[in-house]
Order: C-alpha cells, then structure tokens, then sequence
C-alpha cells in the first residue's frame, strides 16, 4: 500500500427515503457532509476514493445543492461518476472509512450487509470508521459473532430526533437514527443545542452529529492519523 493515508468515502446509492406510509421523500447524500470532508483530507495530503453501493453513481439531495458545496462537488464530477462498487472493497484497502449523511444512508447504508463486513473488518484491523449526520446509521448492520451489535456501549452521536423534527420528517419517519442506535445498544450524546457542532471519538469510531460537524470531525481525524503516521 502506498505511504500516503486513504480515506474511502462510503455514499449513499439511494436517491428516495421510504416514508413511514411508502411514500418516497427525495434525497440523497448531503453535499456539505461530503465536500468539506473531502478538501479537508486533500488539503491534508490524503488520497480519497468514493464507493457506494453497486457502485452507482451517487445523487446529492437537491436541498443542500448551495454555494460553495455545490460548485466544489461540480469539480468531483469524474469522480462521482464512476465510484467503487462497496460490496468488492476489502477492509485492508483503505486506512479509514468516512460515510457522509443525509438521509439516503438510512434507505441502503443502514441495512447493507456488505458495509456492516466492511467495516468490521476495518474495525478489527483498527482502522477508523467515521460518519456524520445519519451516516452513524450505516455502522448498524456491523454484527459480531453471536449477532450483537459490534458497537455496542461505544460512545457515538448522529442527527438527534429533534433535528429531524425542525427539518420536518420525523412525524413521518418509519425509525429515527437517534434511536435506533440507542436501541442497538449506543451511548448517545448531543450538543447543548440543535445544529451546533459536536463530536464523538470512542477507540476508532468517530460519529458526527449534523451537517456543522462534518468539518470538525474530518479535522479530528486528520489529526489523529497523521500523529499515528495513518
């Protein structure tokens, strides 16, 4: 493997979010939980490759498609289009997974087997896992042996309900990310208020709360592999 640190960004590969009533709302990854990430890691020196699920290319949610987000993704655009397929990664190929939120994660992410081996086996290697936003829920599918959740008692954060509830989606939601890690077994914690930025590294998971932490939690962990020398 090259010297240089690699970061795999795991994207959403859906462009709805199934409703409570099937309905589907339209969304995708958020574009600012994406683009800061990726320049602070470039800017870092770091390479990064994009995988999704399938390999497909990955829809932004139009509601986040704003300046400078949108033009920085605009320059991604090769990129973008022809990602890695997740389900041929092994967790040996890269020295960090970062899954960036909006809610597309909690139609395919969080119920994709491929990513739940991924990151085990990244996990295990100890190989940080990162996600902001409702990217927290992707690392639901990771089991252990006996079917446990891997992360169980860890300390995680991620879009809290009531977020989801000033966004407008909650009444509507078939579950709600805060929750299920809670059910799952997670130590959750917020910022003291909605949308203000707040992190959570326990051993080598590192979660996000909202789209304002996706730069802190990126610099953290550019911080803590360089110091490490990964």
């Amino acid at each position: 493997m090259s010297t240089t640190t690699s970061v795999l960004f795991v994207v959403t590969a859906a462009e709805h979010w199934t409703l409570a009533d099937g309905t589907r709302h339209r969304c995708g990854y958020w574009p600012e939980e994406l683009a800061v990430p990726h320049r602070t890691f470039h800017e870092a020196g770091f390479r990064t490759a994009v995988a999704t699920p399938g390999g497909v290319p990955p829809t932004p949610d139009p509601a986040g498609l704003i300046e400078p987000w949108s033009s920085y993704l605009d320059g991604l655009a090769d990129e973008l289009a022809s990602p890695l397929t997740l389900e041929e990664i092994a967790p040996e190929a890269f020295d960090c997974a970062f899954v960036p939120g909006g809610h597309g994660p909690m139609e395919d992410l969080a119920h994709s087997a491929a990513f739940g081996t991924l990151a085990r086996g990244m996990f295990e290697a100890g190989r940080p896992l990162a996600a902001v936003c409702h990217g927290p829920a992707a690392l639901l599918p990771a089991r252990a042996d006996d079917g446990r959740w891997l992360f169980e008692g860890f300390a995680v954060t991620a879009f809290s309900n009531v977020e989801e509830a000033e966004f407008g989606l909650a009444q509507s939601a078939p579950w709600l990310t805060e929750d299920r890690l809670k059910e799952n077994g997670a130590s959750f914690s917020l910022a003291d208020k909605p949308w203000d930025e707040h992190i959570v590294v326990d051993r080598a998971v590192y979660t996000g709360q909202n789209p304002a932490s996706a730069g802190p939690l990126a610099r953290r962990l550019v911080e803590d592999m360089t110091a490490r020398g990964h």
